[in-house]
């Protein structure tokens, strides 16, 4: 066996893989056709959950889940833009953390807007200039996002999925010699989730650090001075192809961001494996035990609550509050959906949809 001959056979294999994948877009297609006739949705998270399970479980090869994932992620990004075409908006600019998230789901061809405020994003989507939007709700070493919850109880959208990704920066530069480096671009915060490398790389140089709005404007920035350098997303350093010199310099490998991807009059069937987000307007919650009995219903029904959140109403001088929840399941199963029944004057359904470890 030789190099040569190996080779071949891996392009016998990418021939075949080739021709197998247009055999899947020509079904895809006549999917995409049937879909139109019934205006169903393109976009079901919850059968693409049930695919990758279903490959996961059957697979006994060298692919691990996350690979499987990958590759296929993006095969359902090309067969939805075959099916139809759809605008994406997330929270610019090009090069974000957010950016990443959305095309983590939405693939590579999709077509997308980068906007200037999580509003604008809620607004696109509510007048119907983009299908879906993408949102930054919560990191775990930061809390919550507090004008994404707002602008959930605001306007009148649907949640149709999550994603968390690993927040990793990089340190991008043109210079060779770090003490060649007379600026350092970042969002303030990054500069704080990267406290540690900068202490031990650049304590006693002369680089001065210099907060930006964004990570991709740092790295826009570095890409246009010779001894600059930005503490950016991987995606950002190749948008304005500035060289990586260092990967992964974030103080905790621990640290995640949560996404959620929104959309208008969107219901998904359940998966099994369900999430279910909820806005809660209790009335005389100064009184005792008002908010205590409505939580005490789901456990009651052995329903897991696995978030609360309290935000302002807002509508006068005195102090009250609404209440965003998440829990465990699909609002169709029967004791979520008792309870939704019985609170519909004060609860809102935001979605349920797949929920992700």
């Amino acid at each position: 066996m030789t190099l040569e001959s190996l080779r071949n056979d891996i392009d016998t294999l990418d021939d075949q893989l080739l021709a197998l994948l247009n055999q899947r877009m020509e079904l895809v297609r006549k999917v995409g056709e049937l879909k139109r006739t019934t205006n169903t949705v393109i976009y079901r998270p919850e059968r693409e959950k049930q695919i990758l399970d279903r490959l996961h479980e059957q697979n006994n090869g060298l692919l691990n889940r996350p690979a499987i994932e990958a590759i296929f992620l993006e095969i359902f990004a090309v067969s939805r833009n075959l099916e139809l075409p759809e605008r994406i908006a997330y929270l610019g600019p090009e090069g974000t953390f957010t950016h990443q998230a959305a095309e983590s789901r939405f693939g590579a061809m999709s077509t997308y807007m980068a906007l200037p405020t999580i509003r604008s994003v809620f607004e696109s989507v509510e007048t119907g200039r983009v299908r879906f939007g993408v949102v930054p709700i919560e990191n775990n070493q930061e809390g919550v996002v507090e004008e994404a919850i707002d602008l959930l109880l605001e306007k009148d959208l649907r949640i149709v999925a999550e994603i968390k990704i690993p927040v990793h920066f990089t340190f991008a530069t043109q210079a060779e010699n770090l003490a060649d480096i007379t600026h350092i671009y970042s969002k303030d915060i990054a500069f704080g989730q990267c406290s540690r490398f900068l202490n031990d790389y650049f304590d006693g140089l002369k680089a001065e650090m210099i907060p930006v709005e964004s990570t991709s404007k740092a790295a826009k920035l570095a890409s246009q001075q010779p001894y600059a350098a930005a503490i950016c997303s991987g995606i950002a350093a190749k948008l304005f192809d500035v060289p990586v010199l260092f990967d992964n310099i974030e103080d905790s490998d621990l640290n995640r961001t949560r996404f959620l991807i929104l959309a208008k009059d969107f219901v998904n069937q359940p998966s099994g494996h369900d999430k279910t987000t909820l806005i809660a307007r209790l009335p005389n919650t100064q009184s005792p035990g008002v908010l205590a009995e409505f939580l005490q219903e789901f456990n009651n029904r052995n329903i897991n609550l696995t978030k609360i959140e309290s935000r302002p109403l807002r509508d006068g001088a005195t102090f009250r509050y609404w209440f965003l929840l998440e829990c465990e399941g699909h609002a169709s199963d029967p004791d979520l959906h008792e309870i939704l029944n019985h609170h519909s004057a004060e609860v809102k359904l935001l979605g349920s949809y797949v929920r992700v470890s």
